[in-house]
């Protein structure tokens, strides 16, 4: 009850004066006024002014801004290193990622480069060598779709199970790209009949080379200047990509500044010295592309805690063959499987959700999950996959994933 002279006791013990309430309520007006002019929402409140507006019923809330911005309380971030930048899994909910938590990868830094002073030459084997600028690029009819992007070095152990899926697999992500098709730019600039190979150079530091080859182009591939409805973010290749569904992230040259078509791969040092891998008996595997079926758990993994009871198993899958038509869930350490439920629509190349409801003993268990695309493909089991490598450990593992769930509820990494 208020005292005598309408001062309200606090839980401490301590009184707030009427005086008090009204510097509160100035102090409000003033992150009103702050984020009226160009403040975003986050930036605007300070921790003593969040306590201030823990009734949000009794102060004016923040008006209209330049530029939306997430909840104060909602923190999700990527885990950088000094060459990448994962992708915080076990943190979304759905299929799409945040652009500006998609994942990094590059070789010598982000570039900034001035959209308009931008080019894209193709040249070689073609009738007519074209420069085209950004403005250029839009102007032809655009095409865009979902589909995932991932680093084809996307995978980490742990001995001690204490991995999160970020860091185990947060090299994936997926948006809407939009662009035009490299087909439309192939049939303007007449590419020979005899072209099968082409050069994508970017405009890095690193200037990253790589050879694709010209059927892609004809297929789905998507010279990219705009990402989840926006210009395509820097750090994804701003302001043009080269998007290839379904193929390792490396190839996707960012910051895409050259075409060259030849009847020939180029052998550059980027897929000569890496991105290869061992296939066993001394043999060494170039020039593969595609990314293979693979899915991970995200909910429960690590460092997460669960109780006894229901729990809604989730993750997702994804393959760079086409559609996932299957993801099998086991909970009793790869015994028996059983179908989750995917979530639609699934689309081809692309992230795709699935669920499993299960009900937890309180024993201590594994649960795993493995994913089946539409050419009838199956994620193996860690143990195939160096078996298959001569124990190699390069690029293109894409294991079945176990998490091992304690008695007292703990979940840690399992390696299968």
């Amino acid at each position: 009850m208020p005292d005598q002279k309408g001062d309200k006791p606090l839980e401490n013990g301590k009184k707030i004066s009427r005086r008090t309430l009204l510097g509160g309520a100035a102090t409000a007006a003033v992150v009103l006024a702050q984020t009226a002019s160009g403040k975003s929402f986050q930036a605007a409140l300070t921790k003593s002014e969040l306590h201030l507006l823990e009734d949000p019923t009794k102060v004016p809330g923040v008006p209209p801004g330049t530029l939306g911005t997430r909840s104060p309380f909602e923190k999700p971030v990527k885990a950088p290193s000094d060459i990448s930048s994962r992708t915080p899994l076990q943190d979304l909910f759905g299929t799409i990622t945040p652009s500006d938590l998609h994942f990094e990868r590059n070789h010598n830094g982000v570039p900034a480069i001035d959209p308009a002073k931008y080019e894209l030459i193709i040249h070689g084997m073609v009738d007519k060598p074209m420069v085209f600028t950004l403005a250029d690029l839009k102007r032809f009819p655009s095409v865009s779709r979902i589909a995932f992007l991932e680093c084809s070095g996307n995978y980490r152990g742990a001995a001690d199970g204490k991995i999160t899926p970020q860091q185990l697999c947060g090299l994936t992500s997926q948006s809407e790209w939009t662009g035009v098709k490299l087909s439309t730019l192939f049939r303007e600039v007449g590419v020979s009949p005899k072209s099968t190979w082409f050069l994508a150079e970017g405009g890095d530091a690193a200037v990253m080379t790589r050879s694709v080859p010209v059927e892609k182009g004809w297929d789905d591939a998507i010279i990219c200047y705009a990402q989840n409805s926006e210009a395509i973010r820097p750090e994804q290749g701003y302001p043009v990509r080269l998007f290839l569904p379904g193929w390792e992230g490396n190839i996707n040259v960012k910051w895409l500044r050259r075409i060259e078509l030849s009847d020939q791969p180029f052998q550059t040092r980027q897929e000569t010295s890496k991105y290869t891998e061992a296939i066993g008996g001394g043999k060494i595997r170039q020039f593969s592309f595609t990314i293979d079926a693979r899915s991970i758990i995200t909910y429960p993994s690590y460092p997460q805690k669960v109780e006894k009871g229901w729990i809604e198993i989730r993750g997702i899958a994804w393959s760079g063959r086409g559609k996932v038509v299957r993801v099998e869930v086991s909970t009793d350490a790869g015994k028996t499987w059983k179908p989750a439920e995917l979530q639609g629509p699934v689309m081809d190349k692309s992230h795709t959700a699935f669920r499993y409801l299960w009900n937890w003993n309180g024993q201590s268990t594994e649960i795993l999950s493995r994913t089946v695309d539409e050419t009838g493909y199956v994620q193996p089991f860690l143990k195939d996959l160096l078996a298959a490598r001569g124990g190699n450990m390069g690029y293109h593992y894409n294991p079945v994933t176990a998490w091992y769930i304690q008695n007292d509820g703990q979940v840690l990494f399992k390696a299968t």
